[in-house]
């Protein structure tokens, strides 16, 4: 027997402001609302509603937009009737392409990349743009339950009625199965690896088993599922060939340019800013485009002329914790400063993020300070502001 499950308006987790690092932001309100981070389909509403409103080409059962059309909303142009729409993802256009098409087929999607590429910031708007809906949500974590990809029990319902379709608790892949919908897991390799085998028979056979009550649910046209991975995980909860199998996998890369990570934090920042009430003016430009050039020469090992090789610390030095030391600068610059970023707002910010190891990327950093940013031109007041920091 097939059955289908309700729906509800719970989610399993929230994301974080600032993993969201590859992304550009409209300029337009994000609604009526208090929230501190609408969900992408109510931050971007009227951009879906447009692209809705004027996509003529063919669309995937329970698609709310055209494969062109989602592609569009994350890349960002310009429609017939003038409507711009925003970029949200800064980055190949191919890797877009691949994975909306990617859900258009009966094949899942894993994207893959070192931690703040814009992972969940991509999963989130790819749901949002195909479904309406981002909230079918799993956080993937060591102590993720087989419940939370199955299902639960109302164990008041269990206790007093047994087993039954009342006492069920579907998952938001359940629901996703039920209602055709995109579901989205992330961090998958956080994962128990027992956990993550569950989701075998739901990509391969695409049903959800229930013996309890000796019935099954089956995806409905529309269905897939996006999960997100770290790869710098691996060792931790390494996929099964299996499990893998059932992925196509999208490696989402670092900004290629200077400049493009420049132009991602600045973005990112101000739209953070704005919601948080924080100056923001092209006073800070200089101090974002600083740090950007010390996570990148810290994490390629050489200068951005090529000529001084420099020792990689541990961390990854992300654009999404560059994003979060700008942020935090515009916070010290606002309520203890006048209100412009200055070198002393995101020194502090800048060790915190490149001294994960005490004693090892101490000597980095402070080997860097000495042989690149003191002899830099321009720099010694970012120079000095480090210097005091790291005393």
């Amino acid at each position: 027997m097939t059955v289908s499950v309700g729906s509800t308006n719970s989610t399993t987790s929230t994301t974080s402001s600032t993993e969201n690092p590859l992304a550009s932001v409209s300029t337009a309100p994000a609604g009526e609302t208090e929230a501190l981070r609408p969900h992408a389909e109510h931050a971007f509403a009227a951009e879906l509603a447009a692209l809705v409103a004027q996509d003529d080409r063919p669309r995937p059962a329970r698609w709310r937009l055209s494969p062109w059309a989602v592609a569009t909303y994350l890349l960002g142009g310009t429609l017939p009737d003038g409507t711009v729409i925003s970029p949200k993802y800064v980055g190949p256009r191919r890797i877009v392409e691949v994975a909306v098409t990617t859900l258009a087929t009966d094949r899942a999607l894993l994207l893959l990349g070192v931690p703040g590429t814009a992972k969940t910031w991509v999963s989130e708007h790819l749901a949002a743009a195909v479904s309406g809906d981002s909230t079918l949500l799993v956080q993937g974590t060591a102590g993720t339950p087989e419940e939370a990809i199955r299902y639960g029990w109302n164990y008041a319902q269990l206790l007093a009625h047994g087993p039954s379709r009342d006492a069920l608790v579907p998952s938001p892949v359940m629901r996703a199965m039920s209602e055709g919908m995109t579901a989205r897991v992330e961090e998958l390799t956080r994962i128990p690896a027992d956990v993550q085998d569950t989701l075998i028979t739901i990509l391969s056979e695409k049903t959800l088993p229930i013996p309890e009550l000796g019935q099954e649910v089956q995806a409905v046209r529309g269905f897939n599922l996006i999960a997100t991975a770290n790869n710098r995980d691996r060792g931790v909860n390494d996929l099964s060939s299996a499990l893998r199998r059932r992925f196509n996998t999208v490696i989402l890369p670092l900004p290629e340019s200077a400049d493009a990570e420049v132009d991602i934090v600045s973005r990112r920042v101000d739209q953070i800013g704005r919601s948080l009430d924080l100056p923001s003016g092209p006073e800070g430009i200089d101090e974002i485009r600083r740090v950007v050039t010390v996570f990148r020469e810290l994490r390629d090992g050489v200068t951005a002329d090529g000529r001084t090789k420099v020792k990689s610390p541990s961390g990854t030095l992300s654009t999404a914790e560059a994003i979060s030391v700008v942020t935090n600068g515009l916070a010290l610059a606002a309520h203890f400063g006048d209100g412009v970023l200055r070198p002393g707002d995101v020194a502090a910010g800048i060790l915190g993020a490149v001294v994960r190891d005490p004693a090892a990327d101490r000597v980095i950093w402070q080997e860097y300070l000495e042989a690149v940013v003191r002899e830099r031109d321009g720099w010694k007041d970012f120079y000095r502001a480090c210097r005091e920091v790291s005393a």
